[in-house]
């Protein structure tokens, strides 16, 4: 049995790379037994300066700020989890990047999180018990700055913000199953905000830049001879939960601005036994997702913007699926996408905005069974907006925008069909 202590923190914590307020781990010998309670009552602070000239090889930073963790596993024999997380200050990881002359592959990767709980099961299973509530702001920002930056190789950079997060996972063998259960409730009122800019002068090789942000998030995946069975509640109603990518370029090859917002997020996947899931989403936020990218020269541009309230995914490839679901968005939902460029090639921009939406599914060739309740009500403004402009010349331009209130998509399908 481990057991832990409660865990309380108060004041302003500043690192240099990963913040965390608290951490643990449990492995489970018999019925493994984890009691949790975390409290951070100050500011998380994480910060990266990062100042080259010609760096031939790569680039690569990696920064985050993390209010409350717990981490755990079980193999062979069962755990239960009993965890209870409170996020009360800010949770802040900025990445400025000052890139001059010629410069390798740039890998950056900025991420704040409030509350953060993993758990894994292999050859058994865990039973989770797990509240989150986060009242502070979370916010994750990057910044390339103009300096007649050369990304020679291209790169990648991203930028996360996410309030609450939940991640299980199982796996079995033979005649040892992998299981997950239980509960997962989750409550955010703060502002969650993602940031991504980048201005440089010319990339020759695939560049990618994204933003997320989420308030709520569960992800529970379980692979061959697993099964599921949760119970999951999310709540969101702090000032926003904003996405915004900016990029600007001279001359891109081949370049992608993404950016995706969502205040409720839970998707579930399994192989080789039931998924039974009941989920309740609430969002009030206002949830922005906004995309700019502007290259004078250019060869292939992406700029894509997601929007969604609550956001179900549910699919099993296996025979039986039961998914019970409630979803209310009140909150406006705004998704805008926009391409500038002089002259080039194939320019693509698209804007998806959604109150609430549902997927799940199950394996036709196993016979599957897909049983679903689902309640969907939208009262918040749904908006999706994409902007393209080419003033000089250019190939093909291709522009798309879709709102929706309510969107729920049900069908059993082939494995990976």
């Amino acid at each position: 049995m481990a057991k832990l202590a409660p865990t309380r923190l108060a004041g302003t914590i500043a690192a240099t790379a990963l913040c965390v307020a608290a951490a643990a781990e449990a492995s489970a010998q018999d019925r493994g037994l984890v009691l949790n309670e975390q409290l951070n009552l100050g500011d998380v602070i994480s910060g990266q300066r990062l100042n080259v000239v010609n760096v031939s090889d790569n680039v690569a930073v990696s920064n985050a700020a993390m209010g409350n963790a717990l981490s755990g596993g079980a193999e062979g024999r069962a755990a239960d989890i009993r965890s209870t997380q409170d996020m009360q200050g800010a949770a802040v990881a900025d990445t400025s990047l000052t890139l001059r002359g010629d410069t390798g592959y740039v890998n950056s990767v900025t991420q704040a999180r409030g509350n953060y709980l993993a758990a894994s099961a292999v050859n058994t299973g865990i039973d989770v018990d797990a509240g989150q509530n986060l009242d502070g702001d979370v916010t994750a920002r990057t910044r390339i700055e103009e300096t007649g930056a050369r990304l020679n190789y291209g790169g990648h950079v991203s930028a996360d913000a996410i309030g609450n997060t939940v991640a299980l996972g199982a796996s079995g063998t033979g005649d040892q199953r992998g299981a997950i259960t239980g509960r997962a409730d989750q409550n955010s009122t703060g502002q969650i905000y993602a940031e991504n800019e980048a201005r440089f002068t010319y990339a020759p090789a695939p560049a990618v830049f994204t933003s997320h942000a989420s308030a709520n998030a569960v992800q529970a995946t379980s692979t061959p001879n697993s099964h599921q069975d949760l119970s999951v509640s999310q709540n969101a109603s702090g000032a926003g939960v904003t996405a915004w990518t900016g990029v600007w370029a001279g001359n891109a090859w081949d370049i992608a601005a993404r950016s995706r917002a969502a205040s409720n997020q839970a998707a579930f996947y399994n192989q080789g036994g039931a998924l039974l899931v009941d989920v309740d989403q609430q969002n009030s936020a206002q949830v922005l997702s906004r995309t700019e990218l502007s290259s004078y020269d250019f060869g292939a541009a992406y700029s894509t913007a997601e929007a969604v309230g609550n956001e179900v995914h549910a699919g099993n490839n296996d025979i039986y699926v039961r998914i019970d679901n409630t979803q209310m968005n009140t909150g406006g939902v705004t998704a805008s996408a926009g391409f500038t460029g002089q002259n080039g090639y194939d320019a693509y921009v698209g804007a998806n905005a959604a109150g609430n939406a549902v997927t799940g599914f199950a394996c036709s060739t196993c016979g599957g069974d897909l049983n679903v309740r689902n309640s969907q009500t939208n009262a918040g403004d749904v908006r999706a907006t994409a902007t393209a402009t080419v003033n000089g010349w250019g190939r093909n331009v291709v522009a798309g925008a879709n709102a929706v209130g309510n969107t729920a998509t049900f069908y059993v399908a082939r494995p990976g069909n």
